[in-house]
């Protein structure tokens, strides 16, 4: 799907996980208010509150009443590309399935 095919706020949301994934936006950066990101992207407020409230569902950002919206700490690990989920889940069970060999051996260690 290209960058046409999206809705204007699907666009925003794309944008900003993009630049989580680049490091350009970091854990617990404030992102522009709705009116400042709306004159960004040439929408309607609305179109930004749209995205926002789609990214907060999604555990990208998080909003604070009379503050703004600002970037979780888990962000990076939600728009991380599928492959490096699926390497991550895989050295976090290779770490496991170590942890638990070293303790059946030595519990088997103790029986000799």
């Amino acid at each position: 799907m290209t960058a046409e095919d999206l809705q204007p706020y699907q666009r925003i949301m794309q944008d900003v996980r993009d630049q989580v994934r680049l490091g350009r936006l970091k854990s617990n950066d404030k992102l522009p208010s709705t009116r400042e990101l709306a004159d960004h992207y040439g929408v309607a407020p609305g179109t930004v509150q749209r995205a926002l409230a789609e990214l907060r569902t999604e555990g990208v950002v998080y909003s604070q009443q009379g503050r703004g919206s600002f970037i979780r700490e888990s962000a990076a690990e939600v728009v991380a590309d599928p492959t490096s989920q699926a390497i991550k889940r895989l050295e976090e069970r290779v770490a496991d399935l170590t942890e638990r060999l070293e303790k059946l051996e030595a519990a088997a260690s103790k029986k000799r």
